[in-house]
């Protein structure tokens, strides 16, 4: 259901360094980083993103099951009042397969479905 989730901190050295910690009994590390964003997770899958900027929106993404649910899922969340923010399509800066579509909610998250397999 849930594919990762991302929250904003305001010192991101200090926040990798504690839930590096925290997370160490849990076979939890650093498995991807970007400038201003650590992925955390396990077996080459970041599932826990930590960004820096304090008070940033919430980001939450659902797994689909294939690009066709990812394109359905970005349609209807316009439909329902959410704002674009990023059509379907391959965020190859991730991985080669991955498939995304994201969309603010009316809150200001970014909600976002994804797809990793190809095709």
């Amino acid at each position: 259901m849930i594919d990762h989730l991302s929250i904003g901190v305001q010192d991101l050295e200090r926040s990798k360094r504690f839930f590096l910690e925290a997370l160490k009994p849990l076979a939890i590390g650093v498995v991807m980083e970007f400038p201003g964003g650590v992925g955390l997770g396990e077996k080459g899958k970041p599932y826990f993103w930590l960004g820096k900027g304090a008070g940033s929106p919430m980001h939450l993404a659902f797994a689909a099951p294939d690009r066709k649910t990812v394109d359905a899922f970005y349609k209807a969340a316009l439909a329902a009042g959410g704002k674009d923010n990023g059509p379907p399509g391959i965020r190859a800066h991730y991985h080669p397969h991955y498939y995304g579509a994201f969309v603010f909610d009316p809150d200001g998250n970014n909600i976002e479905a994804v797809c990793h397999t190809p095709g």
